[in-house]
């Protein structure tokens, strides 16, 4: 089955880019979830309209991206978070939220589909988190998770 992808799915691809897939994975995850639509002619239309789109707000070469990860690197981001005794927090960290903390520390405004964060987020303390900003660079820093 051939789908053109609307959203980054790992081990798979980036918006717009065309795919051939299973049957079933197609047809039961990838077009129900929205990552993806149906290959047609008229799509391909569409596809340029998505790779420009995505070309806007991505980082636009190696260099930019090293400046980022520098950036982002000597960071100090803070997250205040409402938790129980012993640190427990109620519920757990999203990267929505790891993503506002990083705009508030004073960083760079990132895609949150591109953090990688180990495991969920369940009691204050400091955990790394790293995002993928190029397919060659990764950045990594500190999140501290404080009750606040």
């Amino acid at each position: 089955m051939k789908i053109i992808l609307t959203q980054e799915v790992s081990g798979l691809g980036t918006p717009g880019d065309i795919v051939e897939v299973k049957n079933g994975y197609g047809r039961n995850y990838l077009l129900p979830q929205g990552f993806a639509i149906a290959w047609t002619k008229g799509a391909e239309k569409q596809v340029t309209l998505i790779k420009r789109a995505r070309g806007a707000r991505e980082i636009r070469d190696l260099d930019h991206a090293n400046e980022v990860k520098a950036q982002l690197e000597g960071l100090k981001v803070s997250l205040k978070v409402r938790a129980g005794d012993g640190g427990r927090l109620f519920g757990s960290v999203t990267p929505a939220e790891i993503v506002d903390a990083v705009k508030t520390a004073g960083g760079p405004v990132l895609d949150r589909r591109r953090l990688e964060v180990p495991g969920h987020i369940k009691s204050t303390g400091t955990y790394p988190v790293s995002v993928k900003l190029h397919p060659e660079v990764s950045a990594k820093f500190d999140l501290n998770v404080v009750q606040g």
